[in-house]
């Protein structure tokens, strides 16, 4: 009789708000949330205002002091709340302080940029949709923020409500991640061990059982970064939207998901560089002067003030060039600024407010093609390789997002000595900043000036299958190799990192997937790089020290997977990293060939010493730590919630695990706590019925907050590879065991 009375109540609510509701809309914005398991919602609203609204409270009902934290990065004033010298904790830069945070944000705030392109009305600013959601999104969040009881920050003095600036400012970030971001207190852009990473996959009719489409999302994320932060919903406004998936909370609609007949997946396109360098040619004798086509210019110097904790006021000079801020590192390079040169920073990001343009028209398209129509017309995306498949079984990938339109023809002619070397070595340009056609090109389907056009970005159509690990395009599907792009994008006939190699060779075995084939090669856990080299380790071992028997013993039975109960996976994952750092490609015999980029390089260089010494350096690393030889790798790869340590499966990317996760290594003690990897993960099918068959699981859980029920439940489905059974369909959400709904409207 309870159930009963859940549905009745349920399907009451239902009707209620689909027919308008008008009375209570009267009142303000209302919505409908309906709770199903593992405390997903599921909002239903007449509007986007009210869509908007629902799913902002939602948000902060589970993560309201990570909205909160949030909001203090973007508005300059941690320092002055938790003091300047303190880690910011953020992935929207990668200033290490406080205080360098609220210099780069202030310092963006100051230029009133983020207000400027919200108050466009043209393809530049936000859709008359989007400006409807944020304005319902922040209103929501304020609404929550009212009854916050998150112990980690109630009663915060810096507590405060949501604006819809808040919104813009926080997805204006987003989209400078890989640029301006990197080099907030001027330490080394695009370091590859913060990167952001993910594996995506979309099969076509040819490589699925039912000949429709199927999509795997498994985006790696920081675990412990409140603004990068990823939560599940499910989104409705009846005859309008209807969309499931992932978003970053603090944003409206989604980033990660799908509809009744499309779904899309993606990855960070971590070898395009979303920015490029100029170099600037100073007058001699005044130093912030530089020269354009023999003409002096002067740079705009921008004092940024933040007060700090104890209420004084810390200010220091920003200089800008027409192309960007000066800057004094990139790349891992000192830039120096000499009387002779500067260098300027221009971020192909830095005018784009689009990205929310892009989800909520891709919310809404029914196919493949109308997707990347959409996504072509908004031209949103800062950063991401996007994966798109359909009921129809039509797959298709591209690179469409934001780039500076560098063609290799405009490099060659313009690019400085320095910029010779990093456009070889990664793809950056150091662009002559004192020639006026050394600017960026413009292409005419570019909504943005500076950038390429749809048309000039990879992009491959397959009805088999298409992956992506974070590589660059050129093997999105090995039978149909991708070249002739710029060297921005990244390059063609390179090694392949391990994750890529293993991925693909598991696709290119020809197997026909279902959903849960697909589930299961997600949580293979299996060691590509073991099946390359662990036989030959171990008859390596076998002629060294006696010392070392019970590390052969160890490797030798070990089942080549890193699930939590595996043994030896921990001893070869430290082998394998010091085999990286010491041997590097020379721990190969057979080196890479292009000709067959998935099966090079191979066979283990056992005659290099630096491969030995590896191995007798990571026994006596683990022993030193206190760990035995064959531990299961669970008891040292973990989080812990509440105090209950939840062991962690996965393993390292430069292993070719396909589920990545990492921690940080303490020689003392082993792996700490995990920290970067799996996050939301889905794996969506369609059958024909407008009712999507998908699993989904988000491994850190909904909440934030460690008093919720829901800080710690799917994770500790992730560590049992264990997944939750999506309800999309109106039967499948009232269907659920646990449903409880909740109207919530606006008071405040």
């Amino acid at each position: 009789m309870l159930l009963l009375g859940k549905l009745t109540a349920a399907a009451t609510a239902v009707a209620l708000i689909w027919t308008g509701a008008a009375a209570a809309e009267a009142r303000g914005l209302s919505a409908t949330i309906r709770y199903t398991e593992y405390g997903i919602p599921h909002v239903v609203a007449t509007d986007y205002r009210r869509l908007g609204f629902g799913q902002g409270y939602a948000a902060a009902t589970d993560n309201a002091c990570s909205l909160a934290q949030t909001m203090l990065t973007t508005s300059g004033t941690r320092s002055r709340y938790l003091g300047a010298d303190a880690n910011p904790g953020s992935g929207l830069s990668r200033a290490r302080t406080n205080l360098a945070s609220d210099l780069y944000f202030q310092g963006i705030n100051d230029t009133g940029v983020v207000e400027r392109l919200a108050a466009r009305r043209d393809r530049m600013g936000p859709s008359p949709e989007v400006r409807e959601a944020v304005a319902g999104y922040a209103a929501g969040v304020s609404e929550r923020l009212t009854k916050i009881t998150d112990p980690a920050c109630a009663g915060a003095a810096w507590l405060r409500p949501m604006t819809e600036i808040d919104v813009y400012r926080h997805m204006y970030a987003l989209g400078m991640v890989f640029g301006l971001g990197s080099a907030a207190d001027g330490i080394a852009v695009q370091d590859p061990e913060l990167s952001i990473g993910s594996n995506a996959i979309a099969l076509g009719s040819e490589r699925t059982a039912n000949g429709r489409g199927l999509s795997l999302a498994n985006p790696h994320l920081p675990w412990n970064t409140p603004d990068l932060r990823l939560w599940q919903s499910h989104l409705t406004i009846p005859g309008r939207l209807d969309v499931a998936g992932a978003g970053i909370v603090g944003v409206p609609f989604l980033w990660l998901g799908h509809n009744s007949t499309m779904a899309w997946s993606g990855t960070a396109a971590d070898t395009t560089k979303t920015f490029t360098l100029f170099a600037l040619d100073l007058v001699p004798g005044s130093p912030t002067k530089y020269l354009v086509d023999g003409k002096a210019e002067d740079m705009v110097r921008r004092d940024v003030t933040v007060t700090v904790q104890d209420g004084t006021t810390v200010t220091k000079p920003r200089w800008w060039s027409r192309y960007g801020p000066v800057v004094t590192a990139a790349n891992g390079r000192d830039l120096p600024w000499t009387a002779e040169t500067a260098y300027s920073l221009a971020d192909a990001n830095a005018e784009n407010l689009r990205f929310a343009n892009s989800m909520e028209r891709l919310s809404r398209a029914g196919d493949t093609a109308s997707a990347f129509r959409a996504l072509e017309e908004t031209q949103g995306l800062p950063w991401m390789n996007i994966f798109i498949t359909d009921s129809r079984g039509k797959a298709r990938y591209s690179q469409l997002h934001t780039v500076p339109n560098v063609t290799d023809e405009r490099a060659a002619r313009c690019n400085t000595e320095l910029g010779k070397q990093m456009w070889a070595a990664d793809g950056l340009a150091v662009l002559d900043g004192s020639r006026g056609d050394c600017a960026w090109g413009r292409d005419g389907d570019a909504v943005q000036p500076g950038v390429f056009g749809p048309s000039e970005l990879p992009s491959l159509r397959r009805d088999d299958f298409l992956e992506n690990s974070n590589d660059s395009y050129w093997l999105t599907n090995p039978a149909q190799p991708v070249t002739g792009f710029s060297r921005i994008f990244g390059t063609t006939g390179t090694e392949r990192t391990a994750r890529t190699r293993g991925a693909l060779t598991e696709l290119a075995k020809g197997a026909k997937h279902t959903r849960q084939s697909v589930q299961d090669l997600m949580f293979s856990n299996h060691d590509f790089v073991a099946d390359l080299a662990v036989d030959d380790t171990v008859r390596l071992c076998r002629t060294m020290s006696a010392d070392l028997a019970e590390a052969c013993e160890a490797l030798s039975t070990w089942d080549r997977d890193h699930d939590v109960d595996s043994r030896g996976a921990l001893l070869f994952d430290r082998f394998w990293a010091k085999v990286r750092t010491t041997a590097g490609s020379a721990a190969w015999k057979v080196p890479f060939n292009a000709a067959d980029p998935i099966g090079t390089p191979n066979t283990l260089n056992t005659d290099l010493p630096a491969i030995g010494q590896a191995l007798t350096a990571a026994v006596g690393e683990l022993r030193a730590a206190g760990i035995p030889l064959n531990a299961p790798l669970g008891d040292n790869q973990y989080v812990v919630r509440n105090g209950e340590r939840i062991p962690i499966n996965g393993g390292t990317a430069g292993l070719g695990v396909f589920n990545s996760i990492r921690g940080p290594w303490d020689p003392a003690r082993g792996y700490t706590e995990m920290q970067h990897g799996a996050t939301y993960l889905h794996v969506v099918s369609f059958d024909g019925d407008g009712c999507p068959d998908a699993a989904t699981l988000l491994a850190y859980s909904q909440s934030s907050d460690s008093t919720s029920a829901h800080f710690s439940d799917q994770t500790k489905l992730y560590s049992k590879e264990q997944w939750v059974t999506e309800r999309f369909c109106e039967r499948d959400v009232l269907a659920s065991p646990e449903l409880t709904v909740v109207e919530v409207r606006q008071h405040s």
